[in-house]
């Protein structure tokens, strides 16, 4: 075990390298390596592979099968490039950082952060840690971090994400929410990826692209205890680098319901998907948690 450990700690540490050493690359042969690299995943990595897929029936019943998985196919190619442009991210300058990632918005975000408490909805498109990194290079900001089990990759990517502004990054854990209120009443904005299935604790189910997906009601929550304005993060992949879609404030949100809130927002998110379907996470099992009665789809 211990062998097999060490062997796994020189393997990360030399795709980290690897990487790394794609910072001054073009944006083209990051991408064309990528276009490669992910065609060979989608062989390669078969459960991710019947996840994606599966979402994506669920999702859009009536695309043919070829569209869907085409679609999945240029998901693992996004996946990978997000992967390799990490490299701009972690060791870039904030020059470089800011080059590859454009913004929309930007000048009216700044103004609601000095304005007061703002939520940033950043949905699980393959873009958003170059969004929030990027917003990183001209505002101090808060989000919440998941710790990855290799200890390798956790370290460079929470480094990534520390690297402008000495961001705030909250831990993943059961008492989490005291401090990310009150970072977000600080006020910092808050960077918050909602779009997940952490389980029917605390979870509501609500329609997604028509099927009941279980969801966490805290956007609409925090809000309300905050007083926060609530806007949208869209990372968008382009051939260039990325674009950052930063909205207006939502308008009359939050409500007195969280439910319906949280509905609203999985429609809003369903526009999005739909400009860009291949940029979605579709390798989350977005639907593992089923309804009492219903059997489970993966």
């Amino acid at each position: 075990m211990a062998k097999k450990s060490a062997l796994n700690q020189i393997i990360s540490r030399t795709c980290v390298g690897i990487v790394n050493s794609m910072v001054s690359w073009k944006q083209s042969s990051r991408t064309a390596l990528a276009n490669f690299l992910g065609t060979v995943t989608w062989y390669v990595l078969a459960r991710r592979r019947h996840i994606a897929l599966t979402n994506l029936r669920l999702c859009f019943p009536d695309w043919t099968e070829e569209k869907r998985t085409a679609t999945a196919k240029q998901v693992f190619r996004n996946l990978v490039r997000a992967a390799l442009d990490h490299s701009v991210l972690a060791k870039g300058s904030a020059e470089q950082v800011q080059a590859m990632v454009k913004f929309t918005g930007k000048e009216k975000f700044l103004e609601l952060c000095d304005e007061g408490p703002l939520i940033v909805v950043a949905p699980h498109f393959v873009g958003l840690d170059a969004g929030g990194i990027a917003i990183n290079t001209f505002r101090r900001g808060a989000s919440l971090y998941q710790t990855q089990s290799n200890p390798i990759w956790d370290k460079w990517a929470y480094d990534a994400r520390k690297r402008f502004s000495d961001p705030v990054l909250i831990p993943k854990s059961n008492s989490a929410m005291k401090q990310v209120i009150r970072v977000i009443r600080e006020p910092l904005p808050f960077y918050y990826l909602p779009d997940m299935d952490h389980g029917e604790r605390n979870s509501v189910f609500v329609p997604f692209f028509g099927v009941q997906a279980a969801t966490l009601p805290m956007v609409s929550k925090l809000a309300k205890l905050t007083k926060a304005k609530v806007i949208w993060g869209i990372a968008e992949t382009t051939d260039e680098g990325y674009i950052m879609h930063l909205s207006d404030p939502l308008e009359n949100f939050p409500t007195d319901d969280p439910v319906a809130d949280t509905e609203r927002l999985n429609r809003d998110l369903e526009q999005f998907i739909l400009r860009h379907p291949d940029q979605y996470l579709w390798t989350h099992r977005r639907f593992k948690t089923r309804p009492q009665g219903e059997p489970p789809v993966y």
